[in-house]
């Protein structure tokens, strides 16, 4: 069976991309990474423990993929904004400027693990306080690293991207079908 690790109903409409035959089960873990790690190794660290939690109910045969997101300016690394204000802070620092999108994911079988992580840059337009307190009316903010979804109305702030864009919905899925391909899990 085929195990993802995830809550996120973006990583489990693109992992249907791939196959509909998958479970999730979420960790409730506390996710916590010892400091001094990159913002690579963060992410892969996070999806690691998420995954972890969650392979202790798996049963012989299973595969397991865990997940996690972040986004990186100036060398900080943005999670999920707290309220409207932090939302807002979060957005006049991305604005009209280049920031970087890490997902780490981490791939569990009995006999084999894998753990890698894809980076994309992504440039916002300069933005407006009112295209700001429009956007964050919106909701959206709340639930993305960094306050915003690239596949939903945050896709105005976006000027462009360098790699993959699905890594910055939060799951590279075609670097994960590859993976799991050369795992042999599918």
């Amino acid at each position: 069976m085929l195990i993802l690790a995830s809550g996120s109903p973006r990583r489990r409409e693109l992992l249907s991309i791939f196959t509909s035959d998958f479970t999730v089960r979420v960790s409730d873990v506390e996710e916590t990474v010892p400091p001094g790690l990159t913002p690579a190794e963060t992410v892969q660290a996070l999806a690691k423990c998420k995954g972890a939690a969650v392979w202790e109910t798996a049963q012989p045969g299973d595969t397991l993929i865990a997940a996690d997101t972040v986004v990186v300016i100036d060398g900080e690394i943005l999670g999920k904004p707290q309220d409207a204000a932090d939302a807002a802070a979060m957005l006049r620092r991305l604005a009209g400027r280049t920031h970087t999108v890490y997902t780490g994911v981490w791939l569990k079988t009995e006999k084999a693990e894998r753990s890698f992580y894809e980076a994309t840059e992504v440039e916002f337009y300069p933005l407006t306080e009112k295209e700001i307190a429009d956007y964050i009316a919106t909701g959206e903010p709340f639930d993305k690293a960094g306050a915003y979804g690239i596949q939903q109305k945050g896709a105005l702030l976006v000027r462009g991207l360098k790699g993959d864009y699905f890594n910055v919905v939060g799951f590279p899925i075609a670097r994960v079908a590859r993976e799991l391909r050369a795992l042999g899990s599918v």
